[in-house]
């Protein structure tokens, strides 16, 4: 048996289609369909198996097509395609999360790969989203999925605009997404190839950087009731977002006063009481908009 993972991209779902791994394309390029089992566990819990007939495409890299994707694969999902030589058909599934996990705002029931789930970010339309966007899809996105983008370069990826309209709402557009914890300005370099580095290389050309890490929650098990739900839409609408805890860049600490606020927070009741650990900063409960 032959196997490969692939983290599925939005195209991917989108479009019903799946990676295949290169060794199989010569045994299915030439037959009009392929037999696919897929198997999958729905909010990680039920078990579903489905059984269709698809076709290897080319659109650039050869894919099964008219891959019926169930509801709660996200961007990101690690799925294994395997041939069963013995029985004529690619075997397609997922795998289970030990505990589902919430990545900003998002439910992930399955194993996922955190740099694809940074890169394939749905920005909206909002000027932060716009912003957001910059720094996890253009930016040096680490393996844990956190990632650095130069600050001045901005103007040239927002499509805000340019000149003091462009600049007053990229200024805003920064200062809000700082403001709700989602990026950090720290010191960062480039090395003579141009690749971004962070932390800062002794003898590089330094430059300031936007550092943006995955806010990781526990998910709601199914049937529990979740704030966000496990959709991709509550990035969007203007609500309050509760205070939260949130990593920061390396060699970072959190201030006296987001301390104290995270001791406030506790003592009402609004976070769970555990200190701050190194390295984590509290975010307190702020009026979302768009």
């Amino acid at each position: 048996m032959r196997s490969r993972r692939f983290a599925l991209i939005r195209s991917d779902l989108e479009g019903s289609v799946c990676p295949l791994p290169d060794d199989l394309v010569e045994t299915l390029r030439q037959r009009e369909s392929v037999t696919v089992v897929l198997d999958h566990k729905v909010l990680g819990v039920t078990p579903l198996q489905e059984t269709f007939e698809s076709a290897a495409v080319q659109d650039p890299g050869w894919r099964l097509a008219d891959v019926p994707w169930p509801a709660d694969v996200r961007p990101g999902v690690l799925v294994s395609v395997a041939w069963k030589s013995a029985e004529d058909y690619v075997h397609v599934r997922t795998t289970v999360l030990d505990e589902p996990i919430r990545v900003d705002g998002v439910d992930y029931y399955h194993d996922y790969d955190p740099k694809v789930i940074t890169r394939e970010f749905d920005p909206g339309l909002s000027n932060r989203g716009q912003v957001l966007n910059a720094v996890r899809r253009l930016g040096r996105v680490f393996d844990d999925g956190s990632a650095v983008f130069p600050e001045a370069e901005l103007p040239a990826h927002c499509g805000l605009g340019r000149g003091k309209k462009g600049t007053f709402l990229l200024r805003n557009a920064v200062d809000q997404l700082l403001r709700e914890g989602y990026v950090t300005r720290v010191p960062g370099s480039t090395g003579p190839d141009g690749e971004l580095n962070y932390p800062a290389i002794d003898g590089e050309e330094t430059l300031d950087l936007l550092f943006y890490a995955p806010l990781l929650e526990e998910a709601p098990l199914p049937g529990e009731s979740g704030e966000h739900g496990h959709g991709e839409a509550g990035d969007r609408r203007d609500h309050w977002v509760n205070g939260f805890v949130r990593r920061l860049p390396a060699g970072a600490h959190a201030s006296k006063k987001q301390q104290s606020l995270h001791q406030q927070a506790m003592e009402k009741e609004q976070v769970d009481g555990f200190t701050l650990e190194p390295g984590y900063t509290f975010v307190k409960r702020h009026h979302r908009n768009g």
